[in-house]
C-alpha cells in the first residue's frame, strides 16, 4: 500500500509539473497559433533564475516568487522582437526561430551556470515527510500537487471570469473585430505569450527540488508536454489539466511497474484519444 500511494503521488507530481508546462504551451499554441519550439528552454530558465535568487538571498521562498520574472521579460522581449511578425507565416518558419532560441538559451545557461547538476535545497517547513493514514509522504510533494492545484483555479478564474480573460477569448476568435472595438490585441497576444512562458517557468522554479538544475532539461520536459497538449485539446486550460494529471500517473505508474512499456503506454494514450476524438479531451476544432 506504501508503494502503491508513494506512485501516485509521485505521477500527481510530474502531472502539477506537466500541468505548468503545458497550461502555456496550450495558451500559445492553442489560442495564439504560435508554435514555441523555445518553451522548454522557459522551464529550465525558471529553474536556473530560482536557483540563483535563492542562493543569493539564502531563501528559497524569494526564488519561488520571483525566479520567473526574469524570464517573463525575456519572453515578453523575444515575442515584441520577433515571434510577433510570424503570426501570419507558416509554422516552419515559427518552428526554426524558436528552435533556434533553444541554443541561445542552452548557451546563456552554459556560460552563467556552467553544466554542472545543481539542487535547490527544499526549506525547513517543507523537508521531510509527514504520516497520512499510517502512509509516509514527503512533504514538498504534496505542497507541489497543492500549489499545482491552486494555479490551476487562479489560470481559470483568471481567463473564464475575468475581463482580461473574456478580451484574451475575443482577440482570438476574431482580432480585427476586437482591435475595432478598442483592444489593443498586439499587446494583449504578447501578454498572454508572457504568461504562458511565465507558467513554464514557474514550474521550473518548483520542479528543482525535486527534478534537480541542469542543461538539457528543457528537452525532457518539451516533448512530454507537446503530448500533454494533444492529448488534452489545443487552447484548453481543463484538457492540458486532466490530460497532464493522466500522463503524469501512468508515465509514474508504467516507470514503477512495467519499465518497458511506460513510453509506449503514454503514445499509446496519444493514439487512441486522436483516433476518437482528433482534435482532443475538451479541445474545439477551428477553421
Amino acid at each position: 500500500m506504501q508503494i502503491a500511494v508513494t506512485q501516485l503521488v509521485n505521477g500527481l507530481v510530474l502531472g502539477v509539473l506537466l500541468f505548468l508546462m503545458s497550461a502555456g504551451l496550450s495558451l500559445i499554441f492553442g489560442l495564439m497559433n504560435v508554435v514555441n519550439v523555445a518553451h522548454g528552454s522557459f522551464f529550465m530558465l525558471g529553474a536556473f533564475f530560482a536557483l540563483a535568487l535563492g542562493e543569493l538571498s539564502g531563501s528559497f521562498w524569494l526564488g519561488l516568487a520571483l525566479g520567473w520574472i526574469p524570464a517573463v521579460i525575456m519572453g515578453f522581449g523575444m515575442e515584441r522582437l520577433f515571434i510577433r511578425y510570424l503570426y501570419h507565416r507558416p509554422h516552419l518558419d515559427q518552428v526554426l526561430l524558436t528552435f533556434g532560441f533553444t541554443f541561445v538559451f542552452s548557451d546563456v545557461v552554459r556560460m552563467i551556470w556552467g553544466p554542472e547538476i545543481r539542487n535547490i535545497p527544499v526549506p525547513e517547513v517543507l523537508s521531510g515527510a509527514v504520516e497520512i493514514f499510517g502512509i509516509i509522504l514527503p512533504k514538498y510533494r504534496l505542497f507541489l500537487i497543492a500549489f499545482g492545484g491552486l494555479i490551476a483555479v487562479l489560470l481559470w478564474l483568471f481567463l473564464d471570469r475575468s475581463r482580461v480573460g473574456a478580451m484574451v477569448r475575443a482577440g482570438v476568435d476574431d482580432a480585427p473585430t476586437a482591435a475595432g472595438l478598442g483592444i489593443n490585441v498586439h499587446l494583449l497576444f504578447g501578454s498572454i505569450f508572457a504568461l504562458g512562458v511565465g507558467l513554464a517557468a514557474l514550474g521550473g522554479a518548483a520542479a528543482g527540488p525535486v527534478l534537480g538544475v541542469y542543461m538539457g532539461i528543457d528537452g525532457e520536459i518539451l516533448i512530454p508536454a507537446f503530448i500533454v497538449v494533444v492529448i488534452g485539446g489545443m487552447g484548453s486550460l481543463r484538457g492540458a489539466f486532466v490530460s497532464s494529471m493522466l500522463v503524469g500517473i501512468i508515465d509514474t505508474l508504467g516507470k514503477a511497474y512495467f519499465p518497458d512499456l511506460a513510453l509506449f503506454a503514454i503514445y499509446l494514450l496519444m493514439v487512441l484519444v486522436l483516433l476518437t476524438r482528433p482534435h482532443g479531451l475538451f479541445g474545439v476544432g477551428r477553421t
